[in-house]
């Protein structure tokens, strides 16, 4: 079972590109306190942060210590194993948005 745990969302689904897909469209747009690129929320803005930045540039910017982000690398790397990210990204495209939570 995936959860979204973005702001105390309680969506839950068995399949991790339906909760991608729901992050993006559902919870918005994430300003990266890095570099201010716009991503969306949830996966893709932690798949951004540290495929573009350092470690120590996340411990910096975000109110985070080193166990936050071994979760997150943990979490995301799960997630990259299961989903294919080009058809989220896709479906995130082509589908209507949801209402923003």
């Amino acid at each position: 079972m995936w959860e979204c745990a973005i702001d105390g969302c309680e969506y839950a689904t068995d399949d991790v590109e339906d909760l991608l897909v729901h992050q993006a469209e559902a919870h918005g747009q994430h300003t990266c306190k890095v570099c201010g690129t716009t991503v969306p929320d949830g996966f893709f803005a932690i798949r951004h942060a540290f495929t573009e930045h350092s470690r120590a540039e996340y411990l910096r910017n975000y109110e985070a210590d080193t166990d936050d982000i071994r979760h997150r690398e943990k979490v995301a790397k799960e997630i990259q194993k299961q989903a294919d990210i080009e058809r989220v990204v896709d479906r995130i495209k082509s589908e209507p948005a949801e209402p923003q939570a």
